[in-house]
């Protein structure tokens, strides 16, 4: 989830804490326990700091190992041991559970958006993820903000946030369950396709859609149950040639790879270079597919720059590929 909602989640697992008994005989344990469940529903985004080192460690790693299994208990054990100093009344155990629960919150509700996360690492490092809620969905923020509102203007923790805890376990189970309709329409649709991607978007009804058959990618997108079809693209194997061979030594490429699962290439030859382009089919924003990887090559195919990334204009991806003046 964005960072606000994983905010809001924090504050309620505080508010809702306060029926602990050591929380709520004392002023400064409930600031002490409130702040570990907001820093504990943050941390695990801590590895976002590798965006401002280039996009391929972002790409790699974001939601890798910060959102691992032993992070569930090396991130609790961590914050506990510092707020006990600034906290003492919330006491170390009342901390550590209350971390814990902040911790892995995080940790499950992000599995269940496109991105997901390697949240069976180190057992295995494949990417969970549901893909039926959104990064950021207007009702689990937005239900979220009025419960808060409602125990802050006096109503009980405990039927407050029970009640919103409810709520959201049936939104997810109609969101799973209108994907799954989704995806039978899909496979009605399209008898032949081998994988299909139905990704949620910040509107409620609309649905992206990605179709691998043998020969084809299809991009769509679904409204309620009605799948509209958009673009058919040959599926091309990627060409074992000095090429790509030399462009596949990028980090920005090979990062790209490691993430997409469903993709088209290109190679251009231009004046200045060529370009080798791979296209991530599964983010169709009007009519144009952001999230790409370029690599650009000399005559002698060694790499002068590349770039992998959110591109939404021909001018910014040139400035990104610019060589660096020294």
């Amino acid at each position: 989830m964005d960072t606000g909602t994983h905010v809001v989640m924090g504050i309620a697992l505080g508010a809702l804490a306060t029926v602990d008994p050591v929380v709520a005989g004392s002023s400064q344990a409930a600031i002490g326990i409130m702040t570990a469940t907001i820093i504990g529903s943050q941390i695990p985004d801590i590895d976002t700091v590798l965006k401002l080192k280039n996009n391929a460690d972002y790409i790699r790693n974001h939601r890798g190992i910060t959102h691992s299994l032993p992070m569930l208990a090396i991130w609790p054990l961590l914050i506990s041991s510092i707020l006990y100093l600034i906290f003492p009344a919330a006491t170390f155990i009342h901390l550590l559970l209350w971390t814990f629960i902040a911790v892995g919150l995080h940790i499950f509700v992000d599995i269940f958006n496109a991105y997901g996360t390697q949240a069976i690492r180190p057992f295995k490092e494949t990417w969970v993820a549901f893909g039926f809620i959104n990064t950021f969905d207007w009702f689990i923020f937005g239900s979220h903000v009025v419960a808060i509102a409602v125990w802050l203007l006096g109503s009980p923790a405990v039927p407050t946030f029970v009640t919103l805890y409810i709520i959201l376990a049936l939104y997810y189970v109609a969101r799973f369950v209108t994907q799954r309709m989704i995806k039978h329409a899909v496979q009605n649709l399209i008898p032949d396709s081998e994988e299909i991607i139905i990704a949620s978007t910040i509107h409620f009804f609309q649905w992206r859609v990605a179709v691998t058959t043998k020969d084809h990618y299809y991009v769509g997108r679904a409204f309620k149950r009605n799948i509209s079809i958009y673009e058919k693209f040959d599926r091309l194997p990627v060409p074992d040639n000095e090429i790509i061979r030399s462009a596949k030594k990028d980090k920005n490429l090979a990062a790209f790879i490691s993430f997409s699962k469903v993709y088209n290439w290109r190679i251009e030859e231009k004046l200045d270079g060529t370009y080798v382009t791979f296209t991530d089919l599964r983010y169709r924003s009007n009519g144009h597919y952001p999230f790409v990887a370029v690599v650009k090559l000399d005559d002698d195919l060694k790499i002068i720059s590349s770039y992998t990334g959110w591109i939404f204009s021909t001018e910014k991806l040139y400035k990104k590929l610019a060589p660096v003046s020294i």
